[in-house]
């Protein structure tokens, strides 16, 4: 089977991988280079990168829109397209070429969490478990019929970066077996309640600053949900706060306000009051210093009784 890959995080190249030990990749389509943090030097997708290693083609082009784009994935004449991750819409005109179509990995059990940001939702929104989903792609985002679904339990220990780093491996394999009864003619196509989907957006940065009026642990769901990215942050006179890591209190204070540092615990960090009861802060990025541990706060009184976030 000649398989047309389309991806670009790091997310997709364990499925990349699987599919390249057992079948004939033709190409890798991925997003434009772009430059890194500073501005200077060039960053491959990992997804080139891994094809580069591998003597994969690789295309990359601004849309999938045109005529050119289309008539170059026609002349590639793949049996089947695999999109993992790659960040752009396809178009009909791109599910139509491939005798098997075009499938797609999707890190939610849909149709819950279609969009863009599926994993930080599972968590923030409090899941117990999370997992992938293979899909055939149709026009509407994340609405085609499911071949399959890897599911994996969700504890208090995971963040955003072990749930993503669970899910890429776990996709890989429930790639590799949808791809299997597809070739064999036994792929089912399941269809999606689409009354029951929810949608995630792209996150913007006030998307990711702490409600401290929100539940202890819905405040706990939140930070892990974006840690590492795209980070949950707070503000103490104008100056930022990223929050790596929080610990759910059990502890209620009447006085102050939410937000409030209220109290410290020795060893541990702060304890800041929510809504409902309070938090520890355990890892804190001070704006232009390094990630500090709870105890570096209380040690370097960065953050002190009475201190106000918001």
């Amino acid at each position: 089977m000649r398989i047309l890959f389309m991806g670009t995080p790091e997310f997709a190249v364990p499925s990349f991988d699987i599919l390249n030990s057992k079948y004939e990749i033709i190409g890798a389509f991925t997003k434009i280079d772009k430059p890194n943090m500073r501005g200077k030097k060039i960053k491959f997708t990992p997804v080139k990168e891994y094809a580069l290693e591998h003597n994969i083609p690789v295309y990359q082009p601004n849309t999938l829109k045109d005529k050119e784009t289309q008539d170059l994935i026609r002349d590639l004449n793949p049996d089947l397209i695999v999109v993992v991750a790659y960040g752009k819409i396809l178009p009909k005109e791109i599910i139509d070429i491939p005798k098997y179509g075009v499938i797609n990995v999707h890190s939610s059990l849909l149709p819950k969490y279609r969009g863009a940001a599926p994993i930080n939702a599972a968590l923030i929104h409090g899941e117990e478990e999370s997992g992938v989903s293979i899909m055939y792609i149709a026009e509407e985002l994340d609405a085609g019929d499911v071949i399959l679904t890897v599911k994996t339990q969700i504890t208090d220990e995971d963040t955003f970066l072990t749930l993503h780093d669970r899910l890429k491996e776990l996709g890989a394999q429930g790639l590799l077996q949808a791809v299997e009864l597809i070739e064999k003619g036994e792929a089912p196509r399941h269809e999606q309640n689409h009354s029951e989907a929810t949608f995630v957006k792209p996150f913007s940065k006030d998307d990711c600053k702490i409600d401290w009026s929100r539940k202890e642990r819905e405040i706990f769901n939140f930070v892990r949900g974006m840690n590492p990215f795209p980070s949950a942050f707070t503000t103490l006179q104008d100056k930022i706060f990223k929050i790596y890591g929080v610990k759910e209190n059990y502890k209620k204070y009447e006085n102050g306000v939410c937000g409030e540092v209220v109290d410290i615990k020795k060893g541990e960090g702060v304890i800041v009051k929510t809504g409902d009861g309070s938090v520890i802060l355990t890892q804190v990025k001070p704006e232009n210093k390094k990630l500090l541990t709870g105890a570096d706060i209380i040690n370097g009184n960065i953050l002190k009784v009475g201190d106000i976030l918001q």
